[in-house]
């Protein structure tokens, strides 16, 4: 019995440590998403105008085009948004991890930490190929593999609707 009750301990403690990574990343992403609406001068400009190594051509390509960067800065705005807005909420929160993953991935290969590559705004460390964007899809990564929404969140009332 005591066995069973370490095990059944075991298994809230990841839920909850699940569940608490879901909702950081799920601020993180809301955050970012609103501060970039509510600020009237941000543009992903001058972060694509950095990027280097194998996006650094379609970056120029988007920053050249009006049209194509006025896409670009709605959908990193709106996209961060309703991403963190799902995770923190547990809705949908498979599909968010799995945007969520895709967008942290494109940061990173527009701006990879690799050895040789100078960028002109300022980091927030050194880092040799392994950064908080990596780091963070990774994690999305995790909550896509093992979802909580459904124990712990509003995807709990899809799955019972589902199952009535």
């Amino acid at each position: 019995m005591r066995q069973l009750d370490s095990s059944i301990m075991a298994n809230r403690c990841q839920l909850y440590g699940l569940v608490t990574l879901r909702v950081l990343i799920g601020w993180h992403f809301l955050y970012e998403g609103i501060s970039k609406i509510i600020n009237p001068y941000w543009s992903s400009a001058a972060y694509l105008l950095d990027s280097k190594w194998i996006f650094s051509g379609l970056a120029k390509t988007i920053v050249s085009n009006p049209n194509l960067l006025g896409i670009s800065d709605f959908v990193n705005m709106w996209a961060l948004t309703l991403v963190g807005a799902s995770l923190l909420l547990g809705l949908f929160s498979r599909y968010s991890a799995l945007v969520g993953m895709g967008f942290v991935i494109l940061y990173f290969l527009f701006a990879p930490p690799f050895l040789g590559l100078e960028y002109s705004r300022p980091g927030e460390g050194s880092y040799i190929i392994v950064n908080k964007n990596l780091i963070e899809a990774c994690a999305l990564w995790v909550l896509y593999a093992f979802p909580t929404g459904h124990l712990i969140g509003l995807d709990r009332l899809l799955t019972k609707s589902e199952s009535n």
